[in-house]
């Protein structure tokens, strides 16, 4: 066999990432120092906690180890490290384009308010990808086990700020909470302001979360959508419309979706042609970033280096990169192949 080319140094975008979950494990130690913060046993042992959410205690245990992280971000200076360093590992990964998730709901109560708090985030992406050189916009995520108001609200809100860097609209947490029907206003305002639908589906639950996803709130793309694999007729639907499943591999097995990074079924996807955007989901709480979701392709699933430059392409292309961005990431990932 020949040399297998370096993974880091393909091209791609990263379409699946949120904002706590991005964290350096050594900056959260050193924040949670600065703020006398005790955090969990289970996020100071120098290695990924053992993880499940297929029940609802392994779920809130994941949440509860999220929320500690969060509770450690407290000044405009913490977002501006968070934001910077994110970029910093997606760039060593070979990432030309990042949309980080966030829901500015949390941090709104530290930051001064909603309004400044999104002002603030979107300064932080704009000054990271400055000095990173990295493309980088962010996705609203709302919060499935709050009221569809607030989904609302927030949904005008990232609108407004559509011109200063806001590319999406998602929704997230226990997807097996909270019908998708109930928040269609908020992803009809976010659509109606020109910001892409991205909800989570197809993870905790099968399948028909992710035909809610596309029936009710018309998404465009689907974080996660592993589940779709178990549907044929929704695998041709998504491929047929080519709608992007932002695939999380390393996140799927740490939740116990899957029992084994082999089990998740990447090959199925790839090969009825549903788009894929391989993702790190919460690189703080799995322990793997972008470019070893790519690896989990190679090693487990057997995909060669020109699938792998599929793999990249259909990240590019999922993206909401501008197209001179994506001409040149698609040129670097044939120039890696070629190479």
């Amino acid at each position: 066999m020949a040399h297998a080319r370096d993974l880091s140094l393909l091209p791609k975008a990263h379409l699946h990432l949120h904002f706590t979950g991005s964290m350096r494990p050594s900056t959260l130690l050193e924040l949670a120092d600065k703020y006398g913060v005790r955090l969990p046993d289970a996020l100071t042992a120098g290695e990924p906690p053992r993880l499940r959410a297929t029940d609802e205690r392994g779920w809130f245990r994941f949440q509860r180890l999220y929320d500690a992280a969060r509770s450690c971000l407290r000044e405009p200076d913490d977002i501006r490290r968070l934001v910077r360093e994110a970029a910093e590992e997606d760039v060593r990964d070979g990432s030309g384009w990042l949309e980080i998730q966030v829901d500015p709901t949390s941090y709104a109560p530290l930051l001064g308010g909603m309004i400044p708090a999104v002002e603030i985030i979107l300064d932080a992406v704009d000054a990271a990808s400055r000095e990173t050189g990295l493309g980088m916009r962010v996705l609203i995520a709302a919060n499935r086990m709050r009221h569809p108001l607030d989904a609302r609200t927030l949904a005008r809100l990232a609108v407004r700020y559509a011109d200063r860097g806001i590319v999406g609209f998602g929704l997230s947490n226990d997807e097996r909470r909270g019908m998708a029907r109930d928040f269609d206003r908020a992803f009809a305002i976010a659509r109606e302001g020109g910001l892409l639908a991205a909800p989570h589906g197809g993870e905790l639950t099968g399948p028909s979360s992710v035909r809610d996803c596309l029936d009710d709130l018309h998404a465009a793309r689907i974080g996660h959508g592993v589940r779709a694999a178990e549907d044929p007729r929704l695998l041709k639907r998504l491929a047929d419309r080519q709608i992007t499943c932002e695939v999380c591999p390393a996140s799927n097995v740490a939740l116990g979706v899957y029992e084994r990074p082999e089990d998740v079924p990447l090959r199925t996807l790839f090969e009825a042609g549903v788009p894929m955007a391989l993702g790190a989901d919460d690189p703080l709480l799995f322990g793997s970033r972008l470019a070893a979701q790519y690896e989990i392709a190679r090693r487990h699933h057997a995909f060669t280096d020109a699938e792998l430059a599929e793999l990249a392409r259909q990240s590019v292309r999922g993206s909401a990169a501008p197209e001179d961005v994506q001409a040149k990431l698609l040129a670097g990932i044939d120039h890696w192949l070629t190479g």
